[in-house]
């Protein structure tokens, strides 16, 4: 019996059985490796692994697993298109190292009764807390003071950097990563306005709003984060329009997906002045073009992707990723809360 355990308040403890097999699954990493722990669960339930390139584009990964036939995928970069999927023969399962499953195609997937996974509990309070981050370093200016310094600039003449107490922060998205983030700020009694497509009911804190439309928050909120996934229903929804009924001077943070804002529409309201600043996590192209416009402009901060990637989460992705494939090959139902393509349970 393998039981792994961090002593962590988001501890996530996954338990699987190691098997005497008699055959070896073959699993896939796509873009780079996952945690040494997680690696060793392969190879202690008799699993051979390949590890991909960041840099694979589809035709790269559809020529890698035509060679090496994998049984089971665990998708960490690049696009896992219908032909990436058809190339790999015996693919039973697809895993994504994280939450975020727009590079997969999922009817392709669905068509072909092929789970897809993904790891929700994993990496919540990472990307809330970079959020914060974000959030603060943006509204203080940190980033432009350091470079100001670095730069032989030592003064404070012109600096108007922003308190949070008492502002009004939206949320985009209120799964768990806007929640952590709606608990972080709550010492600064800001006004929380949330949107969340589902319309729940649930019990919230006095400080929380909830709203019909992000259209309801626009206008109100002196920051925006976004955490909602890309869809054909969030794609640009921060666009010119959208930017035009926000606050002058909002922030705007995305620790979300790059799609969900028009870079172009930003960066004309952040040179016009009608936004004070944008920190961003994620771009439309990742890597985004070495001449990107936004890169040029003091008030907005920059950061790899790597909201959802610290100690514990890193750690907590890879196993979670493991367990749900190996889980699935082993013949088991897939864990309903990890499964986004639910349409296979009825083939």
């Amino acid at each position: 019996m393998i039981n792994l355990k961090r002593d962590c308040e988001f501890d996530i403890e996954y338990e699987i059985t190691a098997r005497e097999m008699t055959m070896s699954f073959r699993i896939f990493l796509t873009g780079t490796s996952i945690a040494d722990v997680a690696l060793k669960m392969l190879e202690e339930n008799n699993c051979t692994y390949q590890i991909g390139d960041p840099k694979d584009t589809p035709e790269d990964l559809v020529r890698k697993l035509k060679a090496f036939n994998p049984d089971g995928l665990i998708v960490r970069q690049g696009k896992i298109t219908a032909a990436v999927q058809d190339a790999a023969e015996n693919l039973r399962v697809i895993c994504k190292h994280g939450v975020g499953v727009d590079n997969i195609d999922l009817n392709a997937a669905t068509e072909r009764n092929i789970p897809v996974m993904f790891t929700p509990k994993a990496n919540f309070e990472s990307t809330a807390e970079h959020a914060f981050a974000l959030m603060f370093s943006l509204v203080r200016k940190i980033p432009l003071q350091d470079k100001r310094i670095r730069n032989g600039i030592f003064d404070k003449k012109g600096y108007d950097g922003l308190e949070l107490l008492g502002k009004t922060l939206g949320i985009i998205g209120f799964g768990r990563i806007g929640k952590r983030l709606s608990e972080l700020v709550a010492p600064f009694n800001m006004k929380v306005l949330v949107y969340h497509p589902s319309q729940r009911e649930e019990a919230l804190p006095d400080y929380i709003e909830k709203v019909k439309t992000p259209a309801d928050i626009f206008p109100r909120a002196d920051i925006i984060s976004l955490h909602c996934p890309l869809n054909e229903n969030t794609r640009y929804l921060i666009n010119k329009a959208t930017i035009a009924t926000m606050k002058d001077g909002a922030y705007l943070v995305n620790t979300a997906r790059g799609g969900i804002i028009n870079e172009a529409d930003l960066h004309g309201a952040l040179t016009e002045g009608k936004l004070g600043g944008a920190a961003l996590d994620a771009f439309e192209q990742e890597p985004p073009p070495a001449d990107h416009p936004l890169f040029s402009l003091d008030n907005v901060i920059l950061t790899t992707h790597i909201g959802g990637v610290s100690d514990n989460s890193f750690r907590n992705m890879g196993i979670g990723a493991v367990t749900n494939v190996l889980s699935v090959l082993n013949g088991e139902s897939p864990e309903l809360e990890s499964l986004v393509n639910k349409a296979v349970l009825d083939g």
